[in-house]
Order: C-alpha cells, then structure tokens, then sequence
C-alpha cells in the first residue's frame, strides 16, 4: 500500500487543485508514470507516481483544491480492495451534519445549514471569523493562498479589513476582487469629501459600477454558438493582464533593428551549434544577452515600482514569455541571468519552454523575475505591445526579422543600398518608474549592442 499526497511545488505554494487525474481506480501505474495533473495560482503541472501499484481510491476528485500534504490517492499491490473505500468517507460527515439541522441527515446537506436562517446566517457566521483568522494568515500560508497574499500585496491592502467568506473564514479571491471593485467604484469617496477635488472621485464613480453589468451580455449565447470554458491558467492570466493594466500607465517605446550581424554569426554557427546542443540558434538568444547588458547600464529598468519609491534589484532574473500552444502563457525566469554568455542561456531558453510545453515547470521556475522578454517574432509580426508582468517595471517584444533593403555607409564614407535581416524592439514601460527619454536610450542601447558586437566569439 502506497498513499500520495499533495507534494509541495514551490516554496511559496500552499495549496493545489486537481484538474486531471490521469488514472482511475483499479488501473495499474508504474513509478515515474504520469498520475495526475495539478493546479496552482502560478502553474499547471503533470505529477508522476512516486510509486508503482494499483489505484486502490481516489480522495480528491477533480476541480476540487485542498492544502499541500492532503492524501489524494491510495496505491495497493493488487487491483482489488478499493472499491469500498469511499464509504468510511462518508460515514464521519453526516454525523456532523445532524447537529446544526435535525432535518439533514445526508452528507451534502453539511454545507446548507447556513444559508437556511437567510440573511442573518450568512451576515453572522463570517463576520466573527475572518478577524482574528486574517491576523494568523498574513505572515503565513495559512488563511492566504500565494494568489490571495499576491493580489494583497499588489494593490497594497490591508487584510485585516477584508472579510473572508471561504471554508473558516479564509479570505478567497473573489473577497479581494470584490474589495477591488468597490474601491475603484468609489470606496475611498470618504476619504476625499474634506478635499476641495472630492467632487472628482465622486464623479467616475458611476462609470466603474457599470463594468460589472457587462459580463452578461457575453453569457447569451445565440442559435449556433458555442461556449468554451475558459481554463485555469486563461483565467490566470486573463486576471493578471487586468490587474497590471489598472496597476501600471503603460507607455510604448519601439525602435528597428538591423541584425545583418547576428545572422552572420548565426549562419556561420547554425549547423555545429545543432550538432552541439540539439536545438537550432534562434535570434532570442542573442537579444535576451544584448537585453542583459543594457540593463547594467539602465538599472531602473530592472527593478520594481513600491508605495513611495523604486526597489531597483542587483540581479537580471530573466522572465522569458511561453506559448503553451494557444492554451495559455507563461514566463518562467532563467535566474542570475547577469552571469550567464550566449550558449548558456540558449540552452536555459530552450529548456524552459520545452518544459512548460510538457507542464514540467514547478512554480519556482516562475518565481523571481525582474524583466520580461515576449517573442512573437516567429510569427512575423510587425509591432506587439505587451503587458507589463507584475510587479516589473518593462517587458520587451521580439517581432519578425525580415530582409528588407537599409542603407549602409561604406568604408570610404559613401551610401549604398543594401539587403540585410531588420526587425523590430518593441518596450512597454510603467511611466511611474521612469520617463520617456530613459526608455528611449535603452532600447537605442540594445540595438547598438546587437548591431556592433562580434557575436562570433561568443558561439
């Protein structure tokens, strides 16, 4: 016998959810073998087997999030014996259940004597909670999951004011989303009523109010259409693109880059560098190494915006965007960047993207990044304007490199026409960190250290 818990996926993970289980019971898993898949607030991960045998019960069924060290599943060396397990599960709830309602003797009705006294229950049972239980949870993970605390810290709140209504009083995201709308449909109106401008806040306030009866009109779907769940990781991002629109005034500064250099040293080197390594030299990475050398000369754009200043961190964590194949995206960060040439961080590149394509990335892969490289390029784009990843201050797009006719001076001074590989930079700012002739003199900077460097000695 074998029993399998939630593993920890990161050191600041404390809970998980489980979207797939890829066995059912009575099926045989081998060790190592693919068992199930789970969720956090930063990633989707496949978890293998840490044991073989057979899969005796399940004890979390799938959607359903629990805390880190939770037995999920339990393995036995024969295929028989766990089809009444589930049984003793059930036994111990409707003991509970009786006690609140006389009426609720099945094991769902646990959960409905709340709501039954209408308003007064559910106005009473979370209010005495949440206090004292916010107090625990805020230097701890154990009121506040990693997407709660982040999206707390992110808009600088005070948990203590924040009512939770999750299972004893845990504070959910949707309690702090919620706090969120109110105060950006006009919550901190008291504040300003003594000030002369108070009339100003007043006055948008009914703009926000009206965003939220929008998504319905989404809902109605009409003769034909279909309607596609959206999944864990697009609702991630969806809500961290929203977050770091209403977080960050982003700015966009572009410039065009001839990389006639760079495809000179990667032709020369493509077919040994394969030969090598095993992946093909794209032009990422040699933007990722100009991008790393110009942050040492532009450290603000390294750093991170706080309440009344701008913590400007030592080391470039790389954040190095992935498609998972139109299902989503995710940046997971090659650390120490700074301290790492070309051939290195091709091979980190091509790592980490193959991981996160396989959903073999843990959360900590994800974690710590200082600046963000986004490359749609493969696509030909002409102009991407990304979205800041929070809490970074830039993000930089990758377009598509293409040969175009430039003009070139020649040796004894003169003009000529020629074709060479150009593409475009595109940087998407937070204007609170700094202004736009700083943004302007960094990328200007990475496109004269692509353009001018002997990249041959680095292959």
């Amino acid at each position: 016998m074998a029993d399998i818990v939630m593993p920890q996926l990161g050191e600041s993970v404390t809970e998980g959810t489980i979207t797939k289980w890829f066995k059912q019971v009575g099926d045989r898993v081998e060790e190592d073998e693919t068992l199930f898949e789970v969720s956090t607030d930063k990633v989707d991960s496949e978890v293998p087997s840490p044991a073989a045998g057979y899969v005796a019960e399940i004890k979390v069924p799938e959607g359903e999030t629990v805390d880190v060290g939770t037995l999920l599943v339990v393995l036995s060396d024969s295929p028989t014996g766990g089809g009444d397990a589930p049984a003793p599960e059930a036994a111990p709830a409707p003991e509970a259940a009786p006690a609140p309602v006389a009426a609720a003797p099945a094991v769902p009705e646990a959960a409905t004597p709340p709501p039954i006294p209408d308003a007064p229950t559910p106005a009473q049972a979370p209010a005495p909670v949440p206090t004292p239980a916010v107090s625990d949870g805020e230097g701890g993970g154990v009121l506040l999951s990693p997407l709660v605390r982040r999206l707390i810290e992110e808009n600088q709140l005070d948990p203590s004011t924040i009512t939770g209504t999750g299972v004893g009083g845990r504070i959910t995201r949707e309690d702090v989303l919620g706090v969120l709308d109110g105060r950006a449909a006009g919550a901190p109106a008291p504040q300003s009523a003594p000030v002369s401008g108070g009339a100003s806040v007043a006055a948008p306030a009914p703009l926000p109010a009206a965003t939220p009866a929008a998504p319905p009109a989404p809902v109605m779907a009409g003769q034909g259409d279909s309607i596609v769940p959206l999944s864990n990781i697009r609702l991630r991002t969806g809500e961290h693109m929203v977050r770091s629109l209403a977080t960050s005034p982003h700015v966009i500064t572009a410039i065009d880059v001839d990389y006639e250099g760079v495809e000179r040293a990667r032709r020369a080197a493509k077919e040994q560098f394969k030969a090598e390594e095993g992946f093909s030299l794209t032009y990422l990475p040699f933007i990722s190494r100009a991008v790393i050398d110009a942050l040492a000369e532009f450290p603000h754009m390294n750093a991170t915006v706080g309440e009344r200043d701008l913590i400007v961190h030592h080391a470039v964590n790389l954040s190095i965007a992935v498609d998972l194949n139109f299902e989503g995206l995710l940046a997971p960060v090659i650390q120490g960047a700074d301290g790492k040439r070309l051939r290195a961080i091709a091979r980190e590149i091509n790592d980490l993207a193959s991981r996160a394509r396989h959903k073999k990335l843990s959360p900590d892969d994800l974690n710590g990044g200082t600046f963000t490289i986004s490359n749609s390029g493969s696509y030909g784009t002409l102009m991407v304007a990304p979205i800041i990843n929070q809490p970074q201050v830039a993000i930089l797009s990758t377009d598509g490199v293409k040969r175009r006719p430039v003009v070139v001076e020649l040796p004894d001074g003169s003009e000529s026409i020629a074709i060479h590989s150009v593409g475009n930079l595109t940087l998407s700012w937070d204007h609170r960190a700094f202004d736009g002739a700083y943004a302007a003199a960094f990328v200007g900077r990475i496109k004269e250290i692509l353009e001018t460097r002997d990249w041959s000695a680095e292959l």
